[in-house]
């Protein structure tokens, strides 16, 4: 039976979307508490009682989260347009080698909107 666990982080971003229409808000300058929650899905196995310890999510999403935090999201290759949408699909385009059983990424640019992608 597959279990899915997952495992939350937070980073601090700015960026603009520069295919919105002329005037929409998002179109200027802006920034973000991002809240990213990785999923991993797969067998418990027996002896250890998990599917994966979480500290080896935090070390696969750790070189992630330092390319993130602090920085210009449009300056990253691949987030020229950083909608939620797009930073989910390349945050497991760049965990999914790393991380075999990731099974969903979901990122919340507020409290009450963000996306969830299901990879491939």
């Amino acid at each position: 039976m597959q279990t899915e666990l997952f495992k939350e982080f937070m980073f601090e971003a700015a960026h603009l979307l520069p295919h919105v229409p002329k005037g929409h808000k998002c179109g200027r300058l802006h920034g973000h508490s991002f809240f990213v929650r990785i999923y991993v899905a797969g067998d418990v196995i027996p002896y250890t009682g998990w599917i994966i310890d979480f500290s080896e999510i935090k070390e696969a999403f750790k070189p992630l989260l330092d390319r993130l935090d602090h920085y210009y999201l449009n300056d990253i290759s691949g987030l020229e347009n950083p909608t939620s949408e797009v930073l989910a699909k390349w945050i497991w385009d760049e965990l999914k080698p790393k991380l075999p059983c990731l099974s969903k990424v979901m990122i919340r640019e507020t409290c009450t909107a963000g996306c969830i992608y299901i990879g491939e």
